[in-house]
């Protein structure tokens, strides 16, 4: 939708020790998605992602909500020929999984709809105790259309997802993390501070061997074995042409942690 203006303010973005936090902070704390609030979501995440300072990205929403779904009062007004001429998905849906730094989603309350496809576009999934996780769009009418029957049935499997997709039902934090759409779960009183210090560990590790790496794993997620496998080798190889890769190799060696250069 080319006539979009980016809801800047509905989006709190902030960095410290490399990590560059992104809140979706919409005055509704179900933090409903729209068009214009997606843009600003691409714009800041985009920002932290050409920021050199920063080695990790950390999407996180309000504690009732990450996102509890797209804006129904947006789309309620929509039809075919809208939806498909405007490419009311393509824009900024489709930049997000484009970001090369590694981008974590933090989720406390629900992660539904398209904030559950928001979520799995991140690099891996953090959630607190109380997250849900769904997509109920069959419940009023719809489909998912930001990628959530590509990255759901990737994630946890043909039939846990066709499960989800066809009965709209919610997944806890701990069935989330049992499937694999999740990779760890905290208590909400040790959330923020686990979050952090996962986010921590990732901004400091060299920065263009992070995302060599991310590269690598979304290779696997995207292709076939065979393929995936050449491109490992490609990206492996060239990892010999970083300084890093060097610092690396000689403070183990010397049994020191080593002093990244990210070059």
């Amino acid at each position: 939708m080319s006539n979009v203006i980016p809801k800047t303010e509905w989006v709190k973005s902030w960095s410290e020790d490399g990590i560059g936090w992104v809140q979706l902070n919409h005055e509704n704390k179900l933090n409903p998605l729209s068009a214009g609030f997606i843009l600003a979501i691409k714009e800041a995440t985009t920002k932290f992602d050409h920021d050199d300072s920063v080695g990790c990205i950390v999407l996180i929403g309000s504690d009732k909500a990450f996102a509890a779904g797209a804006d129904l009062k947006e789309m309620v007004s929509l039809n075919y020929a809208t939806v498909s001429q405007n490419r009311y998905i393509e824009n900024g849906w489709l930049d997000i999984p484009k970001i090369q730094t590694p981008i974590i989603a933090g989720v406390k309350g629900y992660a539904l709809g398209g904030g559950c496809e928001l979520a799995m576009m991140c690099d891996f999934i953090v959630a607190s105790e109380n997250a849900k996780f769904g997509q109920p769009e069959i419940n009023i009418g719809a489909i998912p259309g930001a990628g959530g029957t590509q990255r759901l049935t990737r994630s946890i499997g043909k039939s846990k997802a066709m499960l989800a997709i066809l009965t709209g039902d919610m997944l806890s934090a701990q069935e989330a993390e049992k499937s694999g759409l999740v990779a760890k779960v905290f208590n909400n009183a040790n959330f923020d501070n686990s979050l952090k210090e996962i986010a921590l560990k990732i901004a400091n590790q060299s920065k263009p061997l992070a995302k060599l790496a991310k590269q690598a794993v979304n290779v696997a997620y995207e292709t076939t074995l065979e393929e995936g496998v050449r491109s490992e080798r490609a990206l492996f190889y060239s990892t010999f042409a970083l300084e890093d890769h060097v610092e690396g190799m000689q403070a183990f060696s010397e049994k020191r942690k080593p002093t990244w250069r990210n070059k």
